[in-house]
């Protein structure tokens, strides 16, 4: 078996039969398998998938784990050479299975590569392409070109000599060895959502190369979920859910100091967003406590974050999923 194919389904049945569609129309050249993990057997529609796929390999899970427990549930039971972990909401529009492997054939010094994300118009869907690029944006700083030299001189771009390779790859299209899921044990059980394929980048990077290649692309429909953010603003960019899991790969990855650092900067700049806001509205001549909605959400945000401080700052094990309380975006979403 070259390549086993994993896709977890969340009530998303009719969404994996047009990804599965898609992988059989455009796969050729590799014998490959599909295991579908169901994180919700009872509502998840998995009879419509296996009445139009029966050859299917199936699991179902108790209860919903969250996204990397699911993968590694598919990863330990996989058969084939290579494991390609991909969306239930995505789809193939030419050979890029062949084609990864043929790459990872080629290329005995990669661990994993990934596919270049599309919406579904065609258009290229942007990523960060290095761990310092995303860590820079945790930083609610004034923009401008003082910041930014600020920052890229903390966290300066990595210089790989392969044109190909990047620090991590985006958890709907991962290609990877057999041995990088052996070696590293899968995802982070903690993650429940957002973060784990940052993380576990982090250490398959450790056993080979990371690549993306500009020939090889999907495209990503981008599936809601309750988690996703609402109400983005300069202050407000990350969801509540994915800041919780950023915040945890940072203590993972880059230890305490660096999650201090970031606990403290987002304490300290409650004052300073309030103070900004205020002080623009007096200077406009309103009401200097008006408009202050987006800082009062930035709030309860951060109060959610510090919730999860000791549990973070002492690596407790346990799945880092917020509670329906303190899902911040989607209890503001239509206030």
């Amino acid at each position: 078996m070259d390549v086993s194919i994993i896709i977890i389904n969340y009530r998303t049945s009719q969404l994996i039969i047009n990804c599965l569609k898609s992988i059989h129309q455009f796969t050729s050249g590799v014998t490959f398998e599909v295991i579908i993990v169901d994180n919700d057997p009872e509502n998840g529609g998995g009879d419509l998938i296996r009445a139009s796929y029966p050859e299917v390999r199936w699991i179902d899970l108790p209860s919903n784990p969250g996204f990397g427990i699911a993968n590694n549930e598919g990863m330990a039971i996989a058969k084939g050479k290579y494991f390609l972990l991909l969306n239930a909401d995505t789809l193939l529009t030419d050979n890029v299975i062949g084609r990864c492997f043929a790459r990872m054939e080629a290329k005995q010094d990669m661990i994993a590569c990934g596919a270049l994300q599309y919406y579904a118009d065609g258009t290229p869907m942007p990523f960060y392409q290095s761990f310092n690029e995303f860590r820079k944006t945790f930083f609610i700083l004034p923009p401008g070109r003082l910041t930014e030299n600020i920052l890229n001189r903390f966290y300066p771009e990595p210089d790989y000599k392969d044109p190909d390779q990047y620090d991590w790859l985006v958890g709907a299209f991962i290609f990877l060895r057999r041995e990088g899921f052996k070696k590293t044990g899968g995802f982070s059980p903690d993650f429940f959502m957002y973060g784990e394929d940052v993380e576990w980048s982090g250490r398959l990077g450790k056993l080979g190369k990371l690549c993306y290649f500009k020939d090889c692309t999907f495209i990503h429909l981008e599936n809601n979920n309750p988690f996703r953010r609402t109400n983005i603003s300069w202050i407000n960019r990350f969801s509540t859910q994915m800041q919780v899991s950023n915040f945890l790969w940072i203590r993972k990855q880059y230890g305490i100091f660096q999650y201090l650092l970031l606990i403290a900067h987002y304490i300290c700049m409650v004052p300073v967003i309030f103070g900004w806001k205020i002080a623009l509205n007096i200077k406009s001549g309103r009401n200097p406590f008006a408009e202050l909605r987006t800082q009062r959400i930035y709030v309860r945000k951060t109060k959610v974050i510090l919730k999860y401080f000791w549990q973070t700052l002492l690596l407790k094990n346990g799945s880092y999923k917020i509670k329906p309380q303190e899902n911040i975006d989607l209890l503001t979403a239509s206030a």
